[in-house]
């Protein structure tokens, strides 16, 4: 794992790319049996569901600790933050794209609120390790929060704040986490949905710091 770049290359050096996606999405989540490309206002996604998006180092263990959630529909992992339209696993992991491993989670925000969401991201990894996450170095682990909605933002920054505040009071460094609007996300291939259903021995790295959020 180690190796791998730890800076965004610049746009004019990333990888060109395709126009569409190499493979085709399986049709239902493998755990919840849900549309894995759900879609809040698509006509067929059930009314009122919410995105939300976070990159949280290795994505398959992102994905399986937020599919158990009550209130979450569907989830899927893919690649966000970047510049190359629809890069391959391989290309991710150049770093020549500049997209971090992401999990998208449609959820039902009277059930389980998008605050709660956040809660979960920060306590079930490091924020403060910057272009890693664990022994997963590069910038495809790095952490983000990227928000659907100015209420989503919001939440996203008084949260990040928060527990910025509970860290420092612990003696860890500051919180690395990039929180942005939700750039485009390209679902990842087959092979790396709900992985960890498929592979349940499979690899999980979170490098959680420990410390619940605060009450």
């Amino acid at each position: 794992m180690f190796g791998r770049p730890t800076r965004l290359f610049p746009t004019d050096a990333t990888l060109a790319g395709r126009d569409e996606a190499s493979f085709a999405l399986p049709a239902r989540h493998r755990v919840l049996g849900t549309p894995l490309d759900a879609t809040p206002g698509d006509g067929a996604t059930p009314a009122g569901l919410e995105v939300a998006y976070f990159g949280l180092g290795c994505f398959w263990g992102a994905e399986e600790i937020y599919w158990a959630k009550p209130g979450v529909y569907s989830t899927a992992v893919g690649y966000q933050g970047g510049t190359t339209p629809h890069p391959s696993y391989e290309e991710v992991c150049t770093g020549r794209t500049n997209h971090t491993e992401a999990v998208r989670i449609v959820f039902d925000p009277a059930v389980i609120s998008y605050d709660d969401l956040v809660k979960t991201f920060f306590e079930v990894h490091d924020p403060t390790q910057g272009m890693r996450q664990g022994n997963d170095v590069g910038t495809q682990y790095r952490s983000a929060i990227y928000y659907t909605t100015p209420e989503q933002a919001e939440a996203a920054e008084r949260l990040t704040k928060v527990y910025g505040e509970e860290l420092a009071r612990r003696g860890f460094d500051p919180i690395t986490t990039e929180v942005l609007p939700a750039p485009t996300f390209y679902f990842a291939e087959p092979l790396h949905q709900q992985y960890l259903d498929r592979v349940p021995n499979g690899y999980r790295c979170h490098a959680s710091t420990g410390i619940a959020f605060p009450a």
